[in-house]
């Protein structure tokens, strides 16, 4: 018993006060952005005795609020909840810098549904604006699914998003506000930045960045001269034909394992087509005429092109005369490899797309995982990066304003981030990450 008069130590087994005296020493330390989305969540929401909390970024150019951390709600909405400034209950918080608080979200006026995410199942909601040095740098929410939040809530999580603002005010998010950047030199030679996108396949990996490719429409002197009779090259077009087609037979039961279902059918439009005799015959006439596989099937793929787009707006044609490029680019490699569109080997890759022709050749080198830019669109590509099974993200503005061959990368394709020129802790955080998690950490491992 305290004597009158003597200050109280406060020992431990408050449980709300041990909860925030953990966390204000857990965000003292210096630390990487992803340690501290991966941790900050559930920290929160231990003090708080919340079922939910989520941490919003502000990105963009600086209008788009995404949310970029969370504990409690199901479904992928990491990197895909996206709120504009003044959207939604959160996106008020940040437009009016004030706390904004509600008992029954749902019936608010400016409540935002999000399909499959639940969030509807915790009601009970406050959010807070992050504050940084001139403005917001984004929100910090926390929900349940019964009993208010109190003024005393309310006042410590705002004191609160002032302190994670702290943490994420040291990492540079960059973005496409940044103008003027200096030019990064390959290899290395960049100073950090985090980029931010899209998670499609969750995970993480650290390797050097590579640029898709594809092989050139001619062949070299070289490999003319190493296969120059025609019968041998017609053994190795036949054979890079049967390659691809045992190939995509086992991709597309990879697909049926994965329960894609008719969001893959495009694969039997591939089989198809490396089936289809007269196609292959085709191939072989214009081998016949000289100059080359790789010429050869560059003039096949140019009168397939022709003749869809000889007919008026046929989407079906059109489409397939782009599959029937992609796979005679896959063809070429198969047949006769051309060094120049050879990747390295556990690269981070990282493109404008990604086609049939990455699952059949790209994968051949083992990538570590897959960034796209914000050009990479379309129902396949989802369904083509799942069947890479490797971390992917995607819409990354700026990527190859940032990023070049060499460029050592981490993805954290759980949150929706590309570090390039990651810092030796962010190193160490993924390598405890991948230790705990037993997962491979890509080049790391090396």
């Amino acid at each position: 018993m305290a004597t009158a008069g003597r200050p109280k130590v406060h020992s431990r087994g408050n449980a709300r006060l041990d909860a925030l005296l953990d966390f204000l020493a857990f965000a003292a330390r210096p630390m990487p952005l992803v340690r501290l989305l991966d941790e900050a969540p559930h920290r929160i929401a231990s003090i708080f005795d919340a079922d939910v909390c989520s941490v919003y970024l502000l990105e963009g150019e600086g209008d788009e609020l995404v949310m970029r951390a969370n504990v409690g709600l199901k479904g992928r909405a990491i990197g895909q909840v996206r709120l504009a400034v003044g959207e939604g209950i959160t996106g008020e918080a940040v437009e009016y810098m004030r706390p904004v608080s509600c008992d029954s979200a749902v019936t608010h006026a400016s409540y935002k549904h999000f399909d499959d995410v639940g969030e509807e199942e915790f009601p009970v909601f406050l959010a807070v604006p992050i504050l940084g040095k001139a403005g917001a740098l984004g929100a910090l929410v926390v929900q349940r699914r019964a009993r208010p939040f109190e003024v005393a809530d309310i006042e410590l999580l705002s004191t609160l998003g002032a302190v994670v603002g702290g943490c994420v005010r040291h990492a540079e998010l960059i973005d496409t506000a940044r103008e003027k950047a200096p030019r990064r030199r390959a290899g290395g030679g960049t100073r950090k930045v985090t980029l931010p996108g899209r998670p499609v396949v969750l995970g993480r990996a650290l390797g050097a960045i590579a640029a898709l490719r594809r092989p050139a429409a001619r062949q070299s002197e070289r490999q003319l001269a190493v296969s120059s009779k025609v019968d041998d090259e017609v053994r190795l077009l036949e054979g890079a034909f049967d390659v691809a087609a045992k190939a995509t037979t086992g991709i597309a039961a990879r697909a049926r394992r994965m329960k894609l279902g008719s969001d893959a059918a495009f694969l039997s439009t591939y089989l198809e087509i490396l089936t289809d005799g007269r196609f292959r015959e085709r191939a072989t006439e214009l081998l016949a005429e000289g100059g080359g596989i790789a010429q050869a099937l560059s003039r096949l793929a140019r009168e397939v092109t022709r003749t869809a787009t000889s007919i008026t707006k046929d989407a079906f044609l059109e489409e397939r005369a782009r599959d029937i490029e992609d796979l005679c680019d896959a063809l070429t490699m198969l047949a006769a490899a051309d060094k120049r569109a050879e990747l390295p080997t556990k690269a981070l890759l990282v493109g404008d797309a990604l086609t049939m022709f990455d699952l059949l050749i790209s994968a051949r080198a083992h990538p570590v995982g897959v960034a796209l830019t914000e050009r990479a669109s379309g129902p396949r590509t989802r369904v083509l990066l799942q069947l890479l099974e490797v971390p992917a993200i995607v819409g990354v503005q700026g990527l190859f304003r940032w990023a070049g061959d060499g460029d050592v990368a981490l993805l954290d394709a759980d949150h929706g981030l590309l570090v390039i020129n990651p810092s030796k802790s962010e190193i160490m955080a993924l390598r405890e990450y991948k230790r705990q998690t037993g997962a491979s950490a890509g080049d790391d491992d090396d």
